[in-house]
């Protein structure tokens, strides 16, 4: 999966890159749902299944209303 931080990817890259990103959970729809959200506003998702949010700060601090992280 392309990483390269914040801004690194196209709009049109966002489903591939989150269906990787959501492949490990068993909420897959949210998981999906949210993250094409974030990804389309921060052009980012972070390596892996979970966690390296560090690489995409966008990503990474983007919150609901409640202050719960936003992006899966």
């Amino acid at each position: 999966m392309q990483t390269g931080g914040e801004g690194s990817l196209r709009p049109e890259q966002c489903a591939a890159a989150c269906d990787y990103r959501c492949s490990a959970t068993s909420h897959k729809k949210p998981c999906l749902f949210f993250c094409n959200k974030c990804c389309q506003k921060c052009l980012c998702v972070p390596s892996g299944t979970s966690g390296h949010k560090e690489e995409c700060p966008c990503y990474n601090n983007w919150k609901t209303k409640k202050g719960k992280p936003k992006c899966p």
